[in-house]
């Protein structure tokens, strides 16, 4: 099948000329599908991930848009990290080089103040910045919004991730009601879902073939004796596929605990969720397990209820579900935005009835797995890329996402790419950064100042 070519889009001449200069002759699917929405000025969800071709989309699309004569902030690209920030800002001038006098800032924390607000002073056409600091100037009087005709999230999931949420609000809250807006994500979560109901006006939805295959979720079934010979099998399994993320689904309260404590025990990266933990402990369970620095999850299904994870490598089943529609549920939660999902369910004699009832196109009973050899016992626990920081600030200390962001990344510190999500309580933050700098990482938000302030600050364990 041809791919469609630049040349079919009645860019401006400008445009089009630089773009055969680049050597950019087909479109990829994500600009195929997006450009001719993008250019009949209408609201776009693209779902597409790094590497698809998202920023040559939008950002073609607000250069056709551009008037250059105009000497006002006309498009405002917002990205989750500096790098990206930067990256994206030079495609951007790049692909508008052919056109004189576009004048493209960035705006990112980590970076000192005093210079911006002279650059901004000069006036720009395009603003491409973190949430946080263009929040910070908004919030300061230094950057006014509202001849802003095209907003774009980029990475809107990794946004919300990094706890930008409420700087995102405040920040669309200045630009004007009448613009197009631009949202790409790799995924398509609950998260992204609201904020586009709410920001977007009857948005095209665009999905690039990587991202919408159909949900590939593998089911294997092991048979198994007692308690002790779950916690085998479920040791074998953990060793034979090294998942990243991994639910495992208990009857019991009392379950969950026995089945955490087993693995903690025996070096994996594992905690329990049930409900008996008071509502910090919870917090605190769920964000270490949503920022990858806990790798196993131990959870009744009540515990689990209302659970948006992405990215769940493998679902155990270490009872059978009571039911055929939790069994659903519960399996459906790996699997998502296109990738391959793994579901590991023990029964044994008793628990045949209910493996029957799940009515799936196997026969789980004929078809059980052989369980894997015992020398993936000798498999070492795979340990989290990520560990967790506590710092005891949080929304009532008026402390947000980018002054850490900028406390960890700044005065040549962390690369934006070494720090995960942000999950801010109202007296506490939770900041996920990459194991092997966590020592560095400590030792900036130590030394440094969060909102002018010294907060307590601490490595989670375990």
């Amino acid at each position: 099948m041809n791919q469609p070519l630049f040349s079919t889009l009645k860019l401006k001449p400008e445009l089009e000329s630089n773009l055969e200069s680049l050597g950019f002759k087909t479109m990829t699917p994500i600009q195929a599908q997006s450009l001719p929405l993008i250019l009949k000025n209408q609201d776009v969800i693209g779902q597409a991930k790094t590497g698809s071709g998202k920023t040559a989309a939008f950002g073609l699309g607000l250069l056709q848009k551009l008037d250059v004569k105009r000497f006002r902030i006309q498009s405002l690209v917002l990205c989750p990290t500096r790098e990206l920030a930067d990256q994206v800002a030079n495609d951007i001038r790049r692909l508008g080089r052919g056109i004189h006098n576009i004048k493209v800032l960035t705006l990112c924390g980590g970076m000192p103040f005093g210079p911006q607000l002279g650059s901004l002073e000069h006036g720009a056409h395009i603003i491409v910045g973190t949430p946080g600091r263009v929040e910070e100037h908004v919030r300061k009087g230094s950057l006014r919004l509202e001849d802003v005709n095209m907003l774009v999230l980029d990475e809107a999931d990794r946004m919300l991730d990094m706890g930008f949420q409420e700087a995102l609000d405040a920040i669309i809250g200045e630009v004007p009601d009448q613009r197009q807006t631009l949202l790409f994500s790799a995924t398509f979560a609950q998260q992204i879902k609201k904020i586009a109901a709410r920001i977007m006006i009857s948005p095209q939805m665009i999905e690039v073939a990587s991202t919408h295959d159909e949900l590939t979720i593998e089911q294997k079934f092991f048979q198994v004796t007692d308690h002790d010979d779950r916690l085998l099998v479920l040791k074998l399994v953990l060793g034979r596929y090294q998942p990243e993320s991994t639910i495992v689904f208990c009857n019991t309260k009392k379950e969950t605990d026995e089945v955490a404590d087993a693995l903690f025990s025996q070096g994996y990266s594992a905690t329990a969720l049930h409900g008996d933990l008071e509502q910090w402990q919870r917090d605190q369970v769920l964000v270490r397990f949503a920022n990858k620095s806990t790798s196993i999850l131990i959870a009744t299904d009540v515990a689990a209820r209302g659970l948006d994870i992405d990215s769940l490598d493998a679902v155990v089943n270490f009872h059978i579900a009571r039911e055929r529609e939790v069994h659903t549920h519960r399996v459906g939660r790996t699997g998502r935005a296109g990738s391959k999902g793994l579901a590991m369910s023990f029964f044994n004699a008793q628990e045949a009835h209910r493996v029957a009832l799940l009515d799936l196109e196997i026969d789980p009973i004929a078809d059980a797995e052989a369980r894997p050899g015992a020398d993936y016992l000798e498999v070492a626990a795979m340990v989290p890329k990520m560990s967790t920081l506590q710092i005891d600030g949080g929304k009532k200390q008026k402390v947000r996402a980018g002054d850490i962001l900028g406390a960890l990344t700044g005065n040549d510190g962390l690369a934006g790419t070494d720090v995960g999500k942000i999950h801010i309580f109202d007296n506490c933050a939770y900041v996920a950064v990459r194991r092997k700098v966590a020592g560095q990482a400590l030792q900036s938000i130590t030394d440094g100042k969060l909102k002018g302030r010294s907060f307590r600050v601490r490595a989670i364990k375990g």
